[in-house]
């Protein structure tokens, strides 16, 4: 595996992770006095998944849509 491969495995690791500590309403470890704010938790939930699905194009997981048919 290369460099760049392993980096993109441990990225998508993480962010999964993310990923499931939001979906859980989980504060991150290092922050004590956390609040929920919806609207935060909405945009980082979008950006991580932006962020997951770039990670999947890249390692070629994930097929570009087929041409639309006229």
């Amino acid at each position: 595996m290369s460099n760049d491969e392993q980096f993109l495995h441990e990225l998508e690791v993480e962010v999964d992770a993310d990923i499931r500590l939001n979906a859980a309403g989980t504060p991150p470890e290092d922050d004590a006095d956390w609040v929920l704010d919806p609207y935060e938790a909405q945009a980082e939930t979008a950006d991580l998944n932006s962020l997951k699905a770039a990670i999947e194009v890249l390692e070629g997981e994930d097929q570009p849509y087929p041409p639309a048919e006229n």
